[in-house]
């Protein structure tokens, strides 16, 4: 009876996850809304579209700080509530008077709710199937990057027929059904135990301290942090390098956004199956020299539209993957038990890489230098990806 539980709840959970995430997936709809918001709020569209960039770094922020909050709460009960803010805050957004109401309801709040129903969800699901790890977050994070897809059109539905305001009221009591619905099915992953073919000295069970004294845990965040940087900052600006550097018509530089989507889904899909079945850190290793590829058609590549459509492909496709893969290659290297709080402080480098490339673009007055650091990291990234080992396991396991 126990057991025919425990499969239940396993896939209960999977199916209230991957619901939860296609919901929480939706903040990638932002873009549709920054010309509209500037006309209602008599503001520059740039200073609009900064509310994204607030709302990636909560994001990253609160996915650091959820594995406390599941201690304290339990995974249902956190979703729960990250649902309602979700919802709530879009409901202010939707009577943001000025900027600055409008970075806290849609930067700040969004933010922060989506990254506590993220990250938790998510390393929550994958403790429950060990065996396939790779796999079940390429379900979970396939359904967050469908998300996306799906509020689309959902939400341009909305505005082509309801207005702004409207749109983020439908958006929101919409997403947050979907959450609720999705965190009543969840149930917090059992701990790992050790059994009976293996010692206490086998098992990776590293706390969020012992785990940021290993050097590998640092050299991982490295990795993380160019990838996102790198992904972040051509998904974000891929319609201006077409236009302004790739020199390309609005609908040919416009169309590597569908091309964005399609590679970016690839890379969770193929990549996140290709983990279970070789080793992870090989698979971020050809994430890293796929990005590489689209970073030299950048850089060294004669610039047209097929050198462009492969950069862009490239280095979504390097980034849908890594984002997947990690969550189980933080837990190789570290333990399931304690995934929620140590990838969620290696996640950090969603946040401030999304803003590292538009800093040194702004530093340097445009898309080069933020190419060739890339570049650069890139290339320490897969000598870290090709040479790391395993930490050893704390002293007092060994004990």
């Amino acid at each position: 009876m126990t057991n025919q539980l425990t499969h239940r709840s396993r896939y209960f959970t999977l199916l209230g996850t991957i619901i939860t995430q296609f919901a929480l997936g939706s903040v990638y709809t932002w873009s549709l809304f920054n010309a509209q918001l500037a006309g209602k709020l008599s503001e520059p569209v740039s200073r609009v579209a900064f509310s994204f960039g607030i709302m990636s770094l909560a994001l990253a922020v609160a996915s650091s700080m959820a594995g406390k909050m599941q201690e304290r709460f339990g995974v249902r009960n956190v979703t729960l509530g990250a649902g309602v803010l979700f919802g709530v805050s879009l409901l202010l957004t939707a009577h943001a008077s000025n900027i600055w109401l409008l970075y806290i309801f849609a930067g700040f709040l969004i933010g922060f709710a989506d990254g506590t129903g993220y990250l938790m969800t998510l390393s929550n699901c994958v403790k429950f199937f060990p065996e396939r790890k790779g796999l079940i977050s390429a379900c979970a994070i396939g359904a967050y990057g469908l998300g996306s897809l799906g509020f689309k059109f959902i939400n341009m539905y909305f505005l082509e027929h309801n207005g702004l305001e409207s749109t983020f009221d439908y958006w929101g009591i919409i997403a947050m059904v979907m959450v609720i619905i999705g965190g009543l099915m969840m149930k917090d992953a059992p701990k790992l135990q050790v059994s009976a073919t293996e010692s206490a000295a086998d098992v990776r069970d590293f706390s969020l301290a012992q785990s940021m004294k290993c050097p590998q845990f640092w050299m991982l965040a490295l990795v993380f942090l160019t990838v996102c940087m790198s992904g972040l900052y051509v998904i974000g600006v891929a319609k201006d390098i077409g236009q302004g550097y790739v020199h390309l018509s609005l609908d040919v530089a416009a169309a590597g956004v569908a091309i964005i989507a399609v590679a970016n889904l690839g890379g969770r899909l193929v990549l996140g199956v290709l983990s279970d079945k070789i080793a992870r850190t090989k698979v971020i290793a050809i994430a890293l020299i796929v990005c590489l590829v689209g970073v030299c058609a950048l850089l060294f590549a004669h610039q047209s539209m097929m050198s462009f459509y492969v950069a862009v492909g490239c280095i979504a496709f390097s980034f849908g993957g890594t984002i997947t893969v990690f969550p189980s290659l933080v837990s190789d290297f570290f333990g399931l038990n304690n995934l929620t709080k140590n990838y969620g402080i290696i996640y950090l480098g969603f946040g401030i890489g999304s803003f590292i490339g538009s800093i040194v673009a702004s530093i340097f007055g445009g898309f080069i230098a933020t190419f060739y650091l890339m570049f650069a990291l890139l290339i320490i990234s897969l000598v870290i990806a090709l040479t790391i080992k395993l930490p050893k396991l704390p002293s007092q396991n060994i004990a």
